[in-house]
């Protein structure tokens, strides 16, 4: 007579998930939930965005669609100019598609704009730090970059130019279409511009696997589609 081992179908699931992978899920949806929170306490800083944040907010101008949104479908948009250049999505692509616009609309609905400058410069202080430790998380996962980052990435491949280069040209100009559609463009847009390659360079190494920080040469390796500049 065949005894049931009393293992449940989802405990069976867990147990065959390697812990590696396991770990490298909840990096990548822990750090592009916190990429949203982070991204909405610099809106409600109001003292100026990161540049996808300025082209997203000024369309929510335009559109009337909530901020969270118009992330959501930029981002399904650029995705979609993935297919002419040949560029493969994985799960953490498709997933930071979705995560952090609801994150960041979930954010904003839970914190007020800050009217007082003592509140709105640590507010985008507060923002800029975190969006270091998100990007860290989510690039650390290696479950595949944004769409954004893959349209940077893939221009590089194509043109053969810098990727800094590349990053700068892409970012002045969604920048500029952001700022003439209404979005915020300010002193933490350039503080951000300043300091999210630093920050995103010191997170990569703490939220990185001990192996790869035990490396003779103590560099982390950005996964490919990492925002980062050369």
């Amino acid at each position: 007579m065949h005894q049931s081992t009393g293992a449940s179908p989802l405990a069976t699931a867990e147990a065959a998930l390697p812990k590696e992978l396991i770990h490298r899920l909840l990096q990548l949806y822990v750090g592009l939930v916190l990429y949203g929170v982070s991204s909405a306490l610099l809106v409600r800083a109001g003292l100026g965005l990161e540049p996808w944040g300025v082209l997203h907010q000024g369309l929510a101008a335009l559109t009337g669609l909530t901020i969270g949104t118009v992330s959501i479908i930029v981002g399904a948009a650029v995705l979609l100019l993935w297919i002419p250049l040949r560029q493969r999505p994985g799960l953490g692509t498709v997933s930071n598609v979705f995560v952090i616009g609801i994150a960041m609309d979930a954010t904003l609905g839970l914190v007020a704009d800050a009217h007082a400058l003592v509140a709105r410069i640590p507010l985008m202080v507060a923002g800029i730090l975190l969006n270091g430790a998100a990007t860290g998380l989510y690039i650390s996962a290696r479950l595949g970059p944004g769409p954004r980052d893959g349209l940077m990435t893939a221009l590089h491949r194509i043109t053969g130019r810098p990727i800094r280069w590349v990053r700068t040209a892409i970012e002045v100009a969604v920048v500029a279409a952001g700022f003439a559609l209404g979005g915020t463009v300010g002193v933490g847009t350039v503080a951000y511009a300043l300091a999210i390659g630093p920050l995103a360079q010191f997170f990569l190494r703490v939220f990185g696997s001990p192996a790869e920080n035990a490396r003779p040469s103590a560099a982390v390796p950005v996964p490919e589609g990492a925002i980062l500049p050369e």
